[in-house]
């Protein structure tokens, strides 16, 4: 994350998280990627719009654009299935023209710290983690929207400085999410935040 700016901690820097694009399910594009991606494939794992987990994996081209044939309400990550399972270019996953995913060039996989849990399941948050450049102060949120509310609110919140280390929370007692979206959010004052 830049310098002074606020974002989700996600693969797609300095931007808040496009939760309007859930408004429905949907299916899910990508468009043409890197020549040296060309027939990769790339598996996506998300919701339907029951919130049921859904997997789909699709072979990428380099020319045209793919699309799911699945409908989707959430994606909660996205990789590179090949042997290699890496890829060359950025792999952008979109619902309606935006950007709802992102595989990094050469990370393999996403690296989004936005969560749905599913349909007759409970997630359990342990522990926190966040570190900054040393010499940069940070300030994170973690932002929680329980199932049938309307807005997200904060769930907990955290100081991190370069200089003093990482910072590193353990729950004491677990905190329990039923069908909820969770999310990260940071602002750094001075240098790059890393989740």
């Amino acid at each position: 994350m830049s310098h002074s700016t606020t974002g989700t901690i996600w693969d797609v820097n300095d931007t808040v998280y496009p939760w309007a694009s859930w408004a429905t399910a949907g299916t899910l594009s990508i468009p043409a990627v890197n020549a040296s991606d060309n027939g990769k494939t790339v598996t996506i794992v998300g919701l339907d719009g029951n919130y049921d987990m859904l997997t789909e994996s699709v072979t990428v081209s380099s020319s045209v654009a793919v699309t799911t044939t699945a409908e989707f309400k959430r994606v909660n990550r996205a990789y590179v299935g090949d042997a290699s399972a890496t890829n060359v270019g950025n792999i952008n996953i979109q619902k309606g023209g935006v950007t709802v995913a992102r595989i990094t060039a050469n990370n393999g996989q996403t690296a989004m710290a936005v969560y749905t849990v599913p349909a007759g399941y409970t997630g359990y948050i342990l522990q926190g983690a966040a570190s900054c450049q040393s010499g940069a102060d940070a300030t994170g949120n973690m932002f929680v929207r329980y199932f049938g509310e309307a807005s997200f609110r904060v769930g907990h919140s955290f100081e991190v400085s370069g200089s003093g280390g990482a910072y590193l929370y353990e729950f004491c007692i677990p905190v329990r999410f039923q069908r909820s979206l969770i999310l990260m959010f940071g602002r750094q004052s001075a240098a790059t935040m890393l989740d």
